[in-house]
């Protein structure tokens, strides 16, 4: 699967909770209009690019003004055609800070993410192998987890299923190989490749706690299909 190193890539489940979408209606319209179009990994997982989910946003909001979904996805081919369509971004909001735990077996690399994820507003939370990522996950109940898939000699992979399955918090793998994929299949949220752009990191987090991490749990809103 190719794709450029500094962008994330989300699965249909993060994205369903992201913009409060069904995954059913995420797939209807993909095949009804055919305008957003996931790639496919080898497993067929859907895996959707940050433009795409921008997209999307695009597309709820006219549903949300009263257009119908086909037209909504034809004012969408329209924009994209003319080259028109914003990356909004999303900011953290609320009283209390959310929690990142980043689990980051490169001491210099987990340094300077701390700094700027800081600087962004989130509280952030170091481990430095699969252990101590384990203890602070259930210590501190982390909103989001950072997760390098090579921390431990590569004991990251078990350790996304590890906390993926508990449900408590979504997980953003990252690794300097691509692993998008089985970091999907394994229950990652999204995937970002190293090295990692500071900019990307944070719109990545932000899209991934939208617009408040207390809101995580939320059932997704009823869309027209």
């Amino acid at each position: 699967m190719s794709q450029q190193e500094d962008q994330a890539v989300y699965s249909i489940g993060a994205v369903a909770r992201m913009l409060e979408i069904p995954t059913s209606t995420l797939r209807a319209w993909e095949e009804r209009y055919s305008v957003i179009t996931p790639i496919r990994s080898e497993g067929s997982q859907r895996l959707y690019s940050r433009a795409q989910v921008e997209q999307l946003r695009f597309i709820k909001s006219r549903l949300e003004s009263g257009a119908s979904a086909a037209d909504a996805h034809r004012l969408l081919s329209q924009e994209l055609s003319a080259d028109r369509i914003p990356a909004a971004e999303v900011e953290p909001t609320g009283e209390t800070k959310p929690l990142l735990l980043l689990a980051e077996r490169d001491s210099y690399a987990a340094g300077l993410a701390e700094y700027f994820l800081r600087t962004e507003g989130y509280e952030v939370a170091i481990a430095s192998d699969a252990q101590q990522a384990r203890l602070h996950f259930e210590e501190r109940s982390p909103d989001l987890v950072i997760l390098d898939l090579l921390i431990s000699g590569g004991a990251g992979f078990r350790l996304c299923a590890e906390l993926a399955a508990k449900g408590t918090a979504q997980i953003l793998a990252v690794s300097a190989i691509d692993s998008a994929a089985e970091a999907m299949r394994l229950g990652a949220a999204a995937f970002l490749r190293k090295p990692l752009e500071p900019l990307t990191l944070a719109s990545t987090v932000r899209d991934l706690l939208g617009t408040s991490a207390l809101a995580r749990h939320d059932r997704p809103s009823k869309v027209p299909t």
